[in-house]
């Protein structure tokens, strides 16, 4: 008998072997389906709503025709949304594009930062105990429940006097800060994963701390770092409430999120098209991130990166 037909047969045995769905099986399965599309609707809508009528270009859109797609193709919204034109459009301030640019210098930056920190504070604490270290961990997973409104006046008074708020850097030291706690717990969580006889090796090896973790530790690490990197990207390109208050709302130092709110600038009309072409430009990249990094996340949380 040839393999195609002794796939053919048991195909066919599994298929005859499976139980025949009662009424009840049937309605909850047909809820679970009507579950997810409805879900799936209220997911997709508003992408389908900012996709359509950044289409429609700037002045094009009405909120009676929001949901209907566009009768003739309007680029124009984009070309306005990332440059920006004040003759034009009088009031009308900077586009996105500079503020973009911005944006990802900072989550760039915060993001290695904070990971490579994350990194060594977890590897001390899961293979290098020491007396204390439980307590001093858990106070680190405590800045992972501090609101960000509880430190934001103190925050601010700081980055004023010491003169941070005007520079960008004061955000890339925030999302540090922030990051470091989460990024502790990742990667701490995934070290303990990682057999105690490996680094029982390098110390017959007689090798330092330091060297067990750059030759031993390190390259088993890239699963980790995956899932800290794309969480701190995310986080810190969709922060507002740093942006806004650190900067002191200066449009020189706006980034994505707050330069949406420059750029309607300070006339009464209101530019549908631009707005959504605008909103659906900022999330672009996240949205990128999760489409080709998105299986590399899930890998780094199954591989152990949250188990604990």
């Amino acid at each position: 008998m040839s393999h195609t037909a002794e796939l053919i047969i048991a195909k066919r045995v599994v298929q005859r072997s499976k139980r025949k769905l009662t009424g009840k099986d049937q309605f909850w399965l047909v809820f679970k389906y009507v579950s997810l599309i409805f879900i799936w609707f209220l997911v997709i809508m508003p992408i389908y709503v900012l996709v359509v009528n950044s289409l429609k270009g700037v002045k094009g859109v009405y909120l009676t025709t929001a949901f209907q797609l566009p009768t003739s193709l309007d680029f124009s919204a984009w070309k306005l949304a990332w440059s920006g034109d004040t003759k034009t459009f009088p009031g009308l301030s900077a586009g996105m594009g500079v503020a973009m640019l911005r944006t990802l210098v900072i989550v760039i930056q915060s993001s290695i930062i904070s990971a490579i920190v994350g990194s060594i504070n977890g590897y001390v604490f899961a293979k290098w105990k020491f007396k204390g270290s439980n307590l001093i961990f858990t106070l680190f997973l405590f800045g992972m429940f501090i609101p960000y409104q509880a430190v934001m006046i103190p925050l601010v008074r700081v980055a004023t006097i010491s003169g941070l708020n005007k520079s960008i850097y004061v955000l890339v030291l925030a999302h540090v800060i922030y990051g470091i706690p989460i990024c502790t717990l990742i990667f701490r969580n995934y070290y303990e994963a990682i057999p105690n006889e490996l680094i029982e090796a390098g110390r017959v090896d007689k090798a330092s701390m330091v060297r067990i973790y750059r030759s031993i530790i390190l390259p088993l690490s890239i699963p980790a770092f995956v899932v800290v990197l794309i969480w701190q990207f995310t986080s810190a390109w969709n922060d507002f409430l740093f942006a806004i208050f650190l900067t002191g709302g200066n449009p020189k130092l706006a980034v994505a999120t707050t330069q949406l709110n420059f750029l309607t600038g300070s006339t009464n009309q209101v530019y549908y098209g631009l707005n959504m072409t605008s909103a659906l430009l900022v999330s672009l990249p996240t949205l990128i991130v999760y489409i080709f990094l998105g299986r590399y996340f899930l890998r780094g949380l199954l591989s152990g990166s949250l188990k604990g």
